[in-house]
């Protein structure tokens, strides 16, 4: 048999009674300075404001923290708006970090055509 890639993206949905209530969605990167695979980016973590604080969000990082262990990752990371205070003092309370010393930048638009034309 030949190896099968692992997808591009994986995600998780969170059901009750049946019904979807939510989901996350990541994809793998490596860390260079780790000198190993990561589970980054976790894309979207995503939970119906009727079914937080019921432990639904914990489970489903927890599912993709039990797959960053298992694959041997050494990290689990993701980004949140600087004005979302409830997922911020969610993932605190997870003993999620945030990362002061690294900065998110981006090229879009007439900037990236700019650059991609040479």
């Amino acid at each position: 048999m030949g190896h099968r890639p692992r997808p591009i993206a994986e995600a998780v949905l969170a059901t009750v009674a049946d019904r979807p209530v939510g989901f996350a969605l990541h994809y793998p990167a490596y860390s260079t300075v780790l000198g190993q695979e990561g589970i980054h980016h976790l894309e979207d973590l995503y939970v119906e404001p009727g079914h937080r604080g019921r432990g639904i969000g914990e489970a489903l990082l927890g599912h993709f923290a039990r797959l960053a262990v298992e694959r041997g990752c050494g990290r689990l990371e993701w980004w949140v708006l600087h004005s979302n205070d409830g997922a911020i003092r969610f993932y605190e309370r997870l003993r999620a970090r945030g990362l002061d010393e690294i900065g998110v930048m981006r090229l879009d638009g007439s900037a990236l055509e700019r650059l991609g034309r040479g």
